[in-house]
């Protein structure tokens, strides 16, 4: 359960974090290079994240928000974008754990980004009450050819299609 809400965290740093309806700017389509580090308290238990790659385009980032936006038994409290930043407070339900989750996402320019989200647990959930996700996405060219917006690759070379695929041939 404790992975669910880190994977939460980080699909709603990484969608909400793109460009969202309060005015943030639309960052650049293409292949983007995710980097994350997760603190889990108590305990300050430090995890390198995997670092991997992600097709985007405009759609997909549409997409992946409106998704993230709309989490059964999560409230978005609030949402502000000012001075290059975007603030978000988020508070869900997860059976009998309360989730509440503030993020900050800073466009540093149209090819970067940098977030921070921190999450509590009550009660704590596996023993964690509290994490820290601090992620880094940079713009590093073209989609490789074949690939689909929503195409994550990790550094295995294994490949996530969490986009909308086009049927096969003859379809």
């Amino acid at each position: 359960m404790t992975k669910m809400l880190v994977s939460a965290a980080v699909v709603l740093s990484l969608t909400l974090g793109t460009a969202v309806a309060v005015d943030a700017p639309d960052v650049k389509e293409g292949l983007w290079e995710v980097h994350s580090q997760t603190t889990a308290n108590p305990g300050n238990r430090k995890s390198e994240g995997a670092t991997y790659t992600l097709c985007r385009d405009h759609a997909y980032d549409k997409a992946a928000r409106d998704l993230a936006k709309s989490v059964k038994g999560c409230s978005l409290l609030s949402e502000n974008f000012k001075d290059g930043k975007y603030s978000t407070k988020l508070h869900c339900m997860v059976g009998a754990t309360v989730v509440d989750t503030e993020s900050t996402i800073t466009f540093e320019s149209d090819t970067s980004i940098h977030s921070e989200t921190h999450a509590t647990y009550t009660p704590a959930m596996n023993g964690v009450s509290e994490t820290t996700l601090v992620q880094d996405q940079e713009y590093t060219g073209s989609c490789p050819a074949g690939s689909q917006p929503g195409d994550r690759t990790d550094e295995d070379g294994r490949v996530t299609h969490s986009g909308r695929r086009a049927p096969p041939p003859g379809r």
